[in-house]
């Protein structure tokens, strides 16, 4: 593995329990980060705190995304913790289920709004401010080629996503003289446990259509996620990064 100097840096990552998430952890730490999980299963992020054996260098905290107070609450225990955030890395996501746009439960449409959307929406204005008095951040948000594209059958999810691509342009030219970089990564379909949410039909879909013939693995965007989130990165923002094998070129 290729090492990124992120030592000293403290990272924030959403959905951090699992998945690309967990990957993105795993290699923060390698490179010298401290890392705070948030994440919505307790059970699991327990687990991934003994896992990842760091007890110096990681903090666990049980969020509920779309709740304001919890993500405020969550941001002042991670800056009381480790004395700073450098890194935020909005990772949580569902895909709400498969099916035409018209049978599609509303309900389940505003759910994923909301966690897919309105979660780093919440992220962002509990982070931000301490960024800007620190004058310094990154912050890599995790859409998918779903939200360039528009999946069939998962149009809440792509429009979630297309919104996270809009949120992440915008945000970074209101941030790109304080030192403050936003950038998204869109993945195409990874091999994680988000896909046991999906019809097999439909993961069998979207893998058909990546040239490469395979999914992506969490270890392969969490190396881009590290990037996007060190020194190195330093004339990049409101950016969007493919990791598709080949789906996206654009």
């Amino acid at each position: 593995m290729n090492l990124l100097d992120l030592k000293n840096r403290v990272a924030v990552i959403t959905g951090g329990a699992r998945g690309i998430g967990y990957a993105a952890a795993e290699r923060m730490l390698a490179s010298g980060a401290s890392v705070a999980l948030w994440d919505i299963d307790a059970g699991r992020l327990a687990q991934a705190q003994e896992t990842l054996a760091e007890p110096q260098r990681v903090s666990i905290h049980t969020v509920e995304l779309t709740d304001e107070a919890s993500v405020q609450a969550a941001a002042q225990q991670t800056q009381q913790r480790f004395g700073k955030i450098d890194i935020l890395v909005n990772n949580a996501g569902i895909t709400g289920g498969n099916g035409p746009t018209w049978e599609l439960d509303p309900a389940m449409w505003r759910r994923v709004l909301d966690v897919n959307l309105m979660g780093p929406v919440l992220t962002v204005r509990a982070v931000v401010p301490m960024m800007l008095t620190q004058g310094y951040g990154r912050i890599v948000n995790i859409a998918s080629v779903a939200g360039k594209e528009g999946n069939p059958n998962a149009s809440h999810y792509s429009a979630s996503k297309a919104g996270l691509i809009c949120l992440t342009k915008s945000l970074g030219k209101e941030l790109a003289t304080k030192n403050i970089l936003v950038n998204c990564i869109t993945p195409a379909t990874a091999n994680t446990e988000i896909l046991a949410q999906m019809k097999p039909e439909h993961v069998e879909y979207m893998r058909s259509r990546i040239p490469m013939g395979r999914l992506g693995e969490p270890e392969e965007t969490a190396a881009m996620i590290c990037w996007l989130a060190s020194d190195d990165c330093s004339f990049t923002t409101g950016g969007t990064f493919d990791i598709s094998g080949g789906r996206t070129t654009y």
